[in-house]
């Protein structure tokens, strides 16, 4: 006959090996993540991949907007990546002398990212605008009450925002060559 006190441990035993049955790959802890990437089926080392701290998000980047297209977009998911923002306005001669060379730059360097940030006009202006310089290959923002611009002390365009993948975030006020402009994303993608 099996005493109560055997019969428990038994009883406690089982719930455990149950419940550690039932649990799914997205409730697993951390510390048994690691484990389990560190030994294989055998239970030999395996390499562990190298983890990377979580992307520090700078304060510039903490914020939400609609692209010009209406859809939603938030400023920290460029946290941890190169990235380019452009400050635009439709009806500005200088940026619209400057478009051509964006387009250049964005597609030349896919390891960078570019965001465009159009104010000071409507967005069928800034659709229009989009469109009609061949802009389409990266994402802009419809800051219909300059709340982006703000964030970054941008105050007339264009103008940019030079951002790290350490969080370091430069804005540079006034038109860029595209030499210059080129230089700044070479610089921003071997980082």
């Amino acid at each position: 006959m099996i005493s109560c006190s055997k019969r428990r441990v038994a009883l406690s035993a089982f719930v455990l090996l149950a419940v550690a049955g039932c649990g799914s790959p997205t409730t697993t802890t951390a510390a048994s993540t690691t484990a389990a990437a560190t030994t294989t089926s055998t239970g030999s080392p395996a390499s562990a991949a190298p983890t990377t701290p979580a992307a520090t998000v700078p304060e510039q980047l903490r914020f939400t907007a609609k692209t010009v297209d209406g859809a939603d977009f938030s400023g920290e998911t460029l946290a941890g990546k190169p990235a380019v923002l452009w400050f635009w306005a439709p009806w500005c001669p200088k940026c619209q002398r400057e478009a051509p060379g964006m387009a250049s730059a964005a597609k030349d360097n896919a390891s960078v990212t570019f965001l465009g940030v159009a104010a000071l006009d409507k967005e069928p202006a800034m659709r229009d605008f989009v469109k009609r310089f061949g802009l389409g290959g990266f994402t802009h923002l419809a800051d219909l009450d300059s709340a982006v611009w703000k964030r970054f002390g941008v105050t007339a365009q264009p103008a940019y925002a030079f951002i790290g993948r350490d969080g370091e975030v430069e804005v540079e006020t006034g038109q860029l060559s595209e030499e210059k402009l080129r230089e700044r994303v070479a610089a921003l993608a071997g980082a």
